[in-house]
């Protein structure tokens, strides 16, 4: 399978997902998101060994194989994954939501706080206001506000998902606050877990 920007069908469930490193261990966490009801479903943590070096441009490869076996225990369906980091705007148009949005077969999006590549205009001040991320005369993402005042957000489809869709997903799953609410929930869940793993280690 490759990756496809085909336009994101409705979507009532999200994960969210993120990932930690500590030691030579990388700890991941997913929280599903109801975005009708605003609540969180469901949400799970797991942590291996890291099996991959550090490469620029390829921490996807560190970070997939975790939150791949963390998504598989999940007993909730979910209908597309929104990633804290790069989907095509990345250098090898191959970010963490297209690495898992392929592996998968699921829609996938990435939702990120600084850029890789490409250049863009300042969107304007209020939430909801875009521009596109662009390499060259190639589209590759959105930088989008999602709050009004704040540094913006680098949003790109990974596969099953297209530019419109991927910006109506983050900012449907908006909670007030920069990050949308499914990747800020699982920033922290990963955090607390990785603090109690350690820990646990130490004692």
């Amino acid at each position: 399978m490759e990756v496809r920007l085909t336009p994101l069908k409705p979507v009532s469930t999200v994960a969210g997902l993120d990932c930690a490193f500590g030691g030579d261990r990388v700890f991941a966490a997913v929280v599903v998101w109801d975005i009708e009801h605003c609540r969180v479903i469901e949400r799970r943590a797991h942590s291996r060994p890291l099996q991959f070096p550090y490469v620029p441009g390829l921490l996807s490869f560190r970070e997939a194989p975790a939150l791949l076996a963390v998504l598989r225990r999940l007993r909730t369906p979910v209908d597309a994954l929104l990633c804290d980091g790069q989907g095509i705007a990345h250098p090898r148009r191959f970010g963490l939501a297209c690495h898992l949005g392929v592996l998968l077969g699921l829609p996938a999006l990435g939702c990120a706080k600084s850029r890789l590549v490409g250049e863009w205009v300042e969107p304007g001040r209020d939430r909801g206001e875009r521009s596109p991320l662009m390499l060259g005369a190639e589209r590759i993402g959105t930088v989008l506000r999602t709050r009004t005042g704040v540094k913006p957000l680098f949003v790109s489809p990974g596969c099953f998902c297209d530019f419109d869709g991927a910006v109506d997903l983050v900012l449907r799953c908006g909670g007030g606050l920069r990050l949308p609410e499914p990747v800020r929930l699982a920033d922290q869940y990963v955090g607390q877990f990785k603090r109690k793993r350690l820990l646990a280690a130490s004692v």
